[in-house]
């Protein structure tokens, strides 16, 4: 009796394993964190179909535009104080964008995520 009861504890969390088609969520997960870092790179595999990668790649081009877009401001003695705290924000963008990715939501980020469903692609 204690012998199968074993058996089946053992079984159980294999089961479980396999009956969950996981695998195929953490890649889009994956690519969702990448599309943070380097926006394109998404674009280039078969997650580019997944809304889910779709999302937050449009947040992620978002994000590179808001980097691009600080490291002009940094280009001038002037305006560098402005730009630094321009990149500040476009990495703590980039960190709540990795979090709700990690996290699977799709929330928009502050200050620029209602512009993100703008872009068709």
């Amino acid at each position: 009796m204690e012998e199968q009861m074993r058996q089946e504890e053992q079984s159980a969390p294999q089961e479980a394993y396999q009956a969950a088609p996981e695998g195929e969520k953490e890649k889009n997960v994956g690519m969702a964190v990448v599309a943070y870092i380097l926006f394109f790179i998404p674009l280039l595999t078969d997650a580019k179909e997944d809304p889910f990668v779709k999302f937050h790649v449009k947040q992620g081009l978002l994000v590179f535009i808001g980097a691009v877009l600080a490291q002009v401001l940094n280009f001038t003695i002037i305006l560098m104080p402005l730009g630094m705290l321009a990149l500040l924000g476009v990495i703590i963008l980039a960190v709540l964008g990795i979090i709700n990715a990690v996290n699977g939501e799709q929330k928009e980020l502050p200050l620029i995520g209602q512009y993100a469903s703008k872009f068709n692609f």
